[in-house]
Formats: C-alpha cells, sequence, structure tokens
C-alpha cells in the first residue's frame, strides 16, 4: 500500500498494532520513502489521518536490465520508462526477459510493480540434493549422507529463491 504523508510518497513494508497495557493503542509502521528509499519507523495513533495514494497500474513488458534500472515498455503506446532496482526489491527475483507485468504509476512517475499470481521459472540451482522422505520435513541426502529439513532454497533463474520438495532439480521448470 502506498501512502502520502505531506509531500512524500510511501510504502507500508511493516504494519503491527500494538496494545500497551491499559494505555491508548497505537500502530508502529516501517515505511519506505518511494522517492529517495529511505526507510523509517513511525507510531501512529488513532487520531492520525493518512491519505491513501490513488495508483494507476499499466500493463508493461519487462525489457532488459541497464545497470541499476530495469527498463519496461507499455505494450499500447510503446512508451518506456526505467525502475531502479530499489523501487523493485524482492520481485527483480520473479521478473524475466519478455514478462508482461502491471506497473504502478502515481501521476506520470512509476511507483512499483504487481506481479502475476504465477510465474514460471527455470531451477538454476536446486543444492544436489537427492533425497527420500524419512519422517515429516525431513529427508536424506545422500550427497552428504545426513538428515536434513525436507523444505531448502531452491534459486531460479531470475535470481528468485522459492521453497523446494526433494524431487526439483537443476534445470527443471519450476
Amino acid at each position: 500500500m502506498l501512502i502520502k504523508m505531506g509531500e512524500n510518497l510511501m510504502r507500508i513494508l511493516e504494519l503491527q498494532h500494538v496494545t500497551p497495557g491499559n494505555l491508548r493503542g497505537f500502530v508502529r509502521v516501517k515505511l519506505r520513502n518511494i522517492r529517495n528509499g529511505g526507510v523509517s519507523d513511525q507510531k501512529l495513533r488513532s487520531e492520525d489521518t493518512l491519505d491513501r495514494a490513488t495508483l494507476e497500474q499499466r500493463e508493461m513488458q519487462y525489457l532488459y536490465k541497464d545497470g541499476d534500472a530495469y527498463c519496461f515498455m507499455d505494450t499500447s503506446s510503446y512508451e518506456q520508462v526505467s525502475l531502479s532496482a530499489d523501487m523493485l526489491s524482492e520481485s527483480i527475483g520473479y521478473i524475466t526477459p519478455e514478462m508482461t507485468i502491471q506497473v504502478e504509476f502515481y501521476g506520470s512517475e512509476a511507483v512499483g510493480v504487481e506481479l502475476p499470481a504465477a510465474v514460471d521459472l527455470q531451477v538454476l540451482e536446486a543444492g544436489g540434493l537427492v533425497a527420500v522422505d524419512l519422517f515429516p520435513g525431513e529427508a536424506l541426502d545422500f550427497v552428504r549422507g545426513e538428515v536434513v529439513q525436507a523444505e531448502e532454497a531452491v534459486e531460479g533463474v531470475g535470481g528468485g529463491v522459492a521453497g523446494w520438495v526433494g524431487f526439483v532439480e537443476d534445470g527443471d521448470d519450476a
């Protein structure tokens, strides 16, 4: 969610409602300034008011990476915009070349992306684990000769990391 605080656009990263004993409750939020990337913590009381930023979404296609910027093209007008790695944050690992995604705009300024619900990736590295289920949540790693957690990290083509189950191998489509 994007909110306006003064002239700044802030993205809510974390949100926690706190009720300390018999005192009034408040909400502790961690915010990232969209324009400069700065992160701050705020305490908001029930009397505080916030303005939710109205965003427009446009369908755009990811073209290429240029240094620290990621270039996208509007599929209807062919207009190109660049987004920094800071704006994309965790989404970077799940964006693949020529992927069509929704880019969020505040006015004429691109402020973020919304990924599709499912993304097709190829497994680059699965840790070489050859496993058999032992007990729920455990597997035997024949390569290392030890019992490990059945769910390990798997790195995908875009650099994204997903949970892994014992039958996934390097080069598989995930």
